[in-house]
């Protein structure tokens, strides 16, 4: 049989981070002070986030070097593998190439050490002396507790409640790397509290874990820093690195993708394997589909307005504009809870406004279905999360069988299921159900969105 895995050296990591902001026919956004509700200012910024990082937010330089700090760090696992799935395409029946980018071999299992080692470097670069963050399935939160440990920062972590109770053992491997893991909304801040007063049933949001992450940080007097992973520029810069191996991948492979997927969630993951390829869409003339998938139970893209909302449901996060369900949405308790997120990042939002990016929302049952096609054929649990883009380069596969033509798929494995199979089993006994967001619950979110006059 022909190749199936396509590998790099250490010496073709890239050595710098893919900016979209150099290309993209959008201007970017303003980000606004959630009080003022005017442009935020660097000096606003610092509160939560070391200059380096703020520089890189509003960055239009192309490339931005990897410090070889981080680089070394980086060579614990990357490059990652580019995997055919030949097993996959054969299941199908399909003429289709189906490709994918492997990033669950990351020491904590997803795409998310990417952009937490090269937080901690810059942060404890600039004097800081412990991280707060907020974390929905536990992906993120493992990857900043990993990368705090690897530069001394204690890090703390308030997890999507519903998702601590779903997901143990996410919580134990944070601890393992030394992360300060509580239940979201939590006793340990004010607006926490608050949450709790309201609705002591609250099974949290990201949007209240953010909050809580916030203000520990904002009330730390300078000792804490905030560490996002998703949704903000300079997050979705440093995931660059999947894409920009996978176009070497590609070439290794003599193919091209027509269509390249990824789930969206906050959108770093996505835009980690997409930009790269954008790129050259948009610079050298290359002509491929982009498709970010998300779950019919929290339909950002798909159904949301694109509005300017609060990042948290605090109102503490800065205002920026995006497609969103409202900061005061609370999603279903499904499985994918890093995916559970109101809004999206705004470079990705301003791109599906503008027509360069395809959205699709898939039901949860569905969602397993293909993971379970694609671990039987493939040898690999995905992620609940990733499973959404398993589920769509499958449709994609199929729509080239029933139209009999050849299509080369790319879509990001952006982590591993190992720490997910309570989901597993809950879709094996058929105790999983779908969730069909109601009209009225959106409706009743998006009347709270700030007034913004620009």
């Amino acid at each position: 049989m022909s190749q199936t895995k396509f590998t790099l050296s250490e010496n073709d990591l890239p050595k710098q981070w893919y900016n979209i902001n150099a290309d993209s026919p959008v201007p970017p956004t303003p980000v606004l002070n959630p009080q003022t509700k005017e442009p935020v200012t660097p000096e606003f910024l610092s509160v939560l986030f070391p200059m380096e990082l703020i520089l890189q937010e509003i960055s239009t330089e192309r490339y931005i070097d990897i410090p070889e700090e981080v680089r070394e760090i980086y060579k614990l696992w990357r490059p990652t593998p580019l995997i055919r799935a030949r097993r996959l395409e054969k299941a199908l029946g399909t003429p289709a190439h189906i490709y994918f980018k492997h990033e669950g071999v990351s020491p904590s299992g997803s795409h998310k050490p990417n952009t937490a080692v090269a937080q901690a470097f810059y942060n404890k670069a600039a004097g800081t002396k412990a991280l707060t963050t907020e974390t929905g399935a536990g992906q993120w939160g493992s990857a900043l507790s990993l990368s705090g440990k690897f530069f001394d920062l204690p890090v703390e972590v308030y997890m999507v409640k519903i998702s601590y109770q779903q997901k143990p053992y996410r919580r134990v491997l944070m601890e393992s790397f030394g992360g300060e893991v509580y239940a979201s909304p939590s006793e340990h801040t004010q607006y926490g509290r608050s949450v709790l007063a309201e609705n002591p049933d609250s099974p949290g949001s990201l949007g209240i874990a953010i909050s809580e992450a916030v203000e520990a940080a904002a009330t730390s007097g300078g000792a804490k820093k905030y560490s996002l992973g998703s949704v903000l520029n300079h997050v979705l810069m440093h995931q660059s690195v999947i894409g920009d191996e996978a176009i070497k991948q590609m070439d290794l492979a003599d193919e091209y993708p027509d269509v390249v997927i990824g789930c969206v969630g906050g959108g770093s993951n996505f835009a980690g394997i997409a930009y790269p390829f954008l790129r050259e869409n948009l610079l050298n003339g290359a002509n491929t589909r982009f498709v970010a998938v998300e779950p019919t139970a929290t339909p950002t893209l798909t159904r949301g307005p694109y509005a300017f909302d609060f990042g948290d449901t605090a109102q503490m996060a800065p205002i920026v504009k995006m497609f969103t369900l409202g900061h005061a949405f609370v999603p279903p308790p499904i499985h994918a809870g890093g995916l559970r997120y109101h809004g999206m990042a705004p470079s990705v939002c301003a791109l599906v406004d503008a027509g360069l990016i395809e959205t699709k929302a898939v039901p949860q049952l569905a969602t397993f279905e293909a993971a379970l096609m694609f671990a039987h054929a493939e040898g690999i649990i995905p992620a609940p999360e990733t499973a959404h883009a398993v589920r769509a380069a499958i449709d994609e596969a199929l729509d080239a069988k029933e139209k009999g033509e050849k299509r080369t798929i790319l879509f990001n494995l952006s982590g591993h299921g190992h720490f997910d199979l309570s989901a597993y089993q809950a879709y094996m006994n058929g105790s999983l159900q779908d969730y069909a967001l109601p009209e009225e619950a959106i409706q009743a979110a998006l009347a709270q969105l700030p007034e913004v006059n620009l």
